[in-house]
């Protein structure tokens, strides 16, 4: 796991394009602590950089950027690859040899061997830039599930790219900002892909490739791999089965490390099952990593200790205070890269696993989105049933006092965005055009406009949908991006079983009926694991990873300066808080938008 950047702009030298990334990296620095590398190209202006977290293959032979086939091509790459091992065994067979231990190498041999063909092949979580001498082409290329991040400009200079946004700083003619960005932040919470703060940046789609030819500044994009619902598994002992066996190898394949692994224990069901698994595959004590609070209404601490006893594992349990929040939020907002009203939780957890020793952990991500895990899997059926009322009906309710019929204002919006602004949404267009100072209309429209590769959703069943929309809207743009994002501002990968790629086919091949049987949410996720999962874990209410954020940023001074020490509708949204009218994740929003 590292941080990565590059350019190639042929109308400046390399004396100019190497300060440029060498500084791109220092700002990536917190991502990859351990080694840092530039590569570059005097014949075509190409400058790679690369920020190392070591951990398969810690010795120096894992530096990159790395080349290969007598320096043909070249490698600058953010991941892991989990099924290397077998993917080296039959390039060996094939004749390729290697220098490393790496799974950098194995990435560049595949590609010599098969080309673009090769990164459907890979499983794992992987953003990388292949530099081909001979063909004098880059390539950018993202894992089918966009857990790894990877931002890029294409202008009339040149190509560039980097692990975070905020890396394109020493880039001059990038800079210029996304004044719709602040719409998009104050509907979703967070910046949906492809938008981003720079009106010139954006990030690859997952899933697809570009490759950039730099004598004639032209590029084709491909899609290697698209995940998609092919209900072929419809006997429930075969999907419990086929479940089992299937998560139980992705959890082991995701053990793979050099370096110290643990995993997050928050006491839920998602995170319980991951640490049961890792257990199992772990040859000396498991890590676990887990905070709770004094006010018991948040707290998990009693069923992380119910698990931890079903474990043969280092207890890491953190007593996080109302004091830590308020010194390290500045910190927290200021590392965000692109804003989201959620990812504190993760960013304490992750530096506590900094100060475990701990390089690389397990998460629970994916487990809700797959196997109906969200509210919005039961409320579907009322959304598209809602959806259906006339413009002018929804319309009606924008300015209601209650802010559930608010939302119906949001379903206005045709189409998949509006069905996941009204689950998901935090502020209703008018309320976004007041806080703006602009149109109404202009607003719908902006949302309307988004762009999405779901041509395909309507003829899913409302359970699918969800799921569809849980997956590829909010973990994608949220809870994946925190999870790099703020893990990665202490140097810790964070891995996500869940998101394993024959975990995924499989779970998409599981017929929806069967996924949402049961009496509880995830009832065949459940039923697959009742053997080692507690009954006291499965049969409690969700609770979801949170802290105490109302009571906090009421007492906190940070949050309150920043609310009024500026416009009128700071001063207003932030009243508006204090007395329970809006939510702290819209005012966190609103916090970022004036940060």
């Amino acid at each position: 796991m590292c941080r990565i950047a590059g350019i190639i702009n042929p109308s400046l030298s390399i004396d100019l394009l190497k300060p440029m990334v060498k500084e791109m990296c220092t700002i990536l620095r917190h991502g990859g602590p351990d080694d840092e590398g530039i590569y570059c190209s005097e014949n075509y202006s190409v400058v790679l950089g690369h920020r190392r977290l070591s951990i398969i293959d810690i010795s120096s032979a894992g530096h990159q950027p790395m080349s290969y086939a007598d320096d043909r091509y070249q490698i600058t790459y953010n991941g892991e690859v989990y099924n290397y091992a077998e993917l080296k065994e039959e390039l060996k067979k094939l004749g390729h040899c290697f220098k490393t231990l790496t799974d950098t190498e194995v990435i560049l041999a595949a590609f010599a061997e098969w080309h673009t063909q090769s990164f459907a092949k890979l499983n794992g979580m992987f953003a990388f830039a292949i530099w081909d001498n001979n063909t004098e082409e880059l390539y950018l290329v993202r894992d089918a599930s966009g857990i790894k991040p990877l931002y890029y400009a294409i202008t009339k200079e040149g190509i560039a790219f980097a692990s975070e946004t905020k890396a394109f700083k020493p880039i001059p003619y990038l800079q210029k900002s996304n004044d719709l960005s602040k719409i998009f932040l104050l509907a979703y919470g967070h910046l949906p892909e492809p938008v981003t703060t720079l009106q010139d940046v954006k990030p690859l789609t997952k899933g697809s490739f570009i490759q950039y030819h730099v004598p004639t500044k032209t590029w084709i994009t491909g899609n290697y791999k698209r995940y998609c619902f092919k209900e072929m598994i419809n006997n429930r002992d075969v999907a419990i089965s086929s479940i089992k066996d299937c998560l139980q190898k992705a959890v082991k394949r995701h053990m793979i490390s050099d370096a110290p692994i643990g995993v997050f224990l928050s006491g839920g069901l998602d995170s319980s099952l991951m640490a049961l698994l890792a257990n199992d595959h772990n040859n000396q004590d498991l890590n676990t990593l887990s905070i709770y609070f004094e006010d018991k209404e948040f707290s998990e601490k009693k069923y992380q200790d119910i698990v931890h006893q079903k474990l043969k594992s280092n207890q890491q349990q953190f007593l996080l205070q109302e004091k830590d929040f308020a010194e390290y939020l500045p910190s927290i907002l200021h590392q965000m890269d692109q804003p989201s009203c959620d990812g504190i939780n993760t960013w304490f957890i992750s530096k506590y696993a900094k100060e475990c020793g701990l390089k690389a952990v397990l998460s629970g991500i994916g487990g809700d989105e797959l196997y109906g895990g969200y509210p919005s899997f039961e409320r579907m059926n009322t959304v598209l049933a809602l959806e259906k009322l006339p413009n002018t009906v929804l319309n009606t309710f924008k300015n209601s006092p209650s802010k559930k019929l608010r939302r119906l204002s949001y379903l206005t919006i045709k189409g998949t965005v509006g069905k996941y602004l009204f689950l998901r949404g935090q502020f209703i267009p008018v309320e976004i055009a007041r806080q703006l100072n602009c149109d109404e209309k202009e607003v719908v429209n902006i949302l309307q406009e988004q762009i999405l590769n779901n041509n395909h959703i309507e003829q899913l069943s409302s359970f699918n949908q969800a799921s569809w929309m849980e997956t590829n809207l909010y973990m994608q743009n949220q809870l994946l991006r925190d999870a790099d994002v703020m893990s990665m501002a202490h140097g810790v990968e964070i891995r996500v079983p869940f998101l394993d790629d024959e975990f995924i086919r499989l779970s998409l091949h599981i017929n929806a009926d069967i996924k949402h049987a049961g009496e509880r949410n995830k009832q065949l996720l459940i039923d697959s694991f009742k053997d080692i999962i507690p009954k006291q874990i499965w049969d409690r209410p969700k609770m979801g990873f949170s802290f105490p954020f109302r009571k906090w940023m009421l007492n906190n001074s940070f949050v309150k300066d920043k609310m009024t020490s500026g416009s009128k509708e700071g001063i207003e949204k932030y009243n508006q808080f204090v007395y329970g009218k809006i939510h702290w994740s819209q005012l966190m929003s609103l916090l970022l938008m004036n940060n």
